[in-house]
C-alpha cells in the first residue's frame, strides 16, 4: 500500500474530528449527551440488497436477521466470542466481541488441538480494543481469517477479520463498518471525549496500516452512525486489501 495515501487520510480525519469537537461542544452547552452527528435520512432495513452508492443500512448488533445467515442459522449468536472445532486446524469463531474476549480466545487458540490455521468470523461485532488485540495475536499466529457465504462481520469485527494472515471471503458473505460508540456522557467534557475519539481512531488507522489494509475505509466508517453499517461492495474489499486470497 502506498504509504502517501496516510498523511491525506489523515489530514481528513482531523478536519472530520474537529467537526465532532465542535458538535460535542455545543452539545454540552445544550446540556446534551454525547452523541455523533447523523448524515442524511434513515438507512433501509439490513436484508435490502445493497449496491454502488446505497450501501448504508439499519444495524442493530442484538437483532441481525436470520435472513443473512441462510446456512449457518442455527439461533441468536453467542453474546461473547465462541471458539468451536469445524474440521482439522479449522474452528469457527462467532459471537459479539465482548470486553475480556481477547485474552480469553487467545489462550483458547493455544490450548486446542490441533492448532488453529483457519478461523470462520461470524459476528455483530463488539469491544473495539478486543478486536485489534485479538486481530495482533492472529497474524503473530500466522492464523488466517475466511468468511463463509451468509456469514457476516461488522463493527469492530473487520478489525479482527483484517488480523488474518491470508483472508477470504465467499460470494454472500457480508462485512461492513461504522463509527464507534461511545456511549452518552454528561460529566466528561467535551475536549475530553474528542481526545478519546482522537486517540481510538488513530489506533485503528495504525492498526489497519499494520495489517496491510488501506485506511481510506476509515472514510466510509467515520461517515456512518452508530445505528447504521456500510456493507462494503467486493469491489472495495479487493481493493482496500481485506481480501488477500481467493475462498
Amino acid at each position: 500500500m502506498p504509504g502517501a495515501r496516510v498523511p491525506s487520510v489523515l489530514k481528513a480525519v482531523l478536519a472530520f474530528q474537529i467537526g465532532i469537537g465542535a458538535f460535542l461542544a455545543l452539545g454540552d452547552l445544550a446540556g446534551g449527551g454525547l452523541t455523533l452527528p447523523r448524515l442524511g435520512p434513515g438507512a433501509p432495513e439490513l436484508t435490502n440488497p445493497v449496491r454502488p452508492g446505497d450501501q448504508r443500512r439499519t444495524f442493530d448488533p442484538s437483532r441481525v436477521p436470520s435472513e443473512l445467515t441462510p446456512e449457518q442459522d442455527s439461533g441468536p449468536l453467542p453474546d461473547r466470542l465462541l471458539l468451536t472445532s469445524l474440521e482439522g486446524a479449522r474452528y469457527l469463531l462467532e459471537g459479539s466481541i465482548a470486553e475480556g474476549d481477547a485474552p480469553r480466545i487467545t489462550a483458547r487458540l493455544d490450548e486446542v488441538q490441533p492448532a488453529p490455521e483457519q478461523l470462520v468470523l461470524n459476528s455483530p461485532g463488539g469491544s473495539v480494543q478486543d478486536a485489534l488485540e485479538l486481530g495482533r495475536a492472529l497474524r503473530a499466529r500466522g492464523i488466517a481469517t475466511e468468511m463463509r457465504t451468509g456469514d457476516f462481520c461488522y463493527s469492530a469485527c473487520p478489525y479482527l477479520f483484517a488480523g488474518g494472515e491470508l483472508r477470504s471471503l465467499a460470494e454472500g458473505a457480508s462485512l461492513g463498518v461504522h463509527q464507534h460508540y461511545f456511549g452518552r456522557s454528561t460529566i466528561l467534557p467535551a475536549f475530553v471525549a474528542v481526545e478519546d475519539i482522537q486517540r481510538g481512531q488513530a489506533e485503528v488507522m495504525t492498526y489497519l496500516v499494520e495489517m496491510g489494509v488501506d485506511p481510506r475505509v476509515m472514510a466510509h466508517a467515520l461517515a456512518t452512525p452508530p445505528d447504521e453499517i456500510y456493507v462494503l461492495l467486493p469491489e472495495e474489499l479487493q481493493d482496500y486489501g481485506f481480501i488477500s486470497a481467493t475462498p
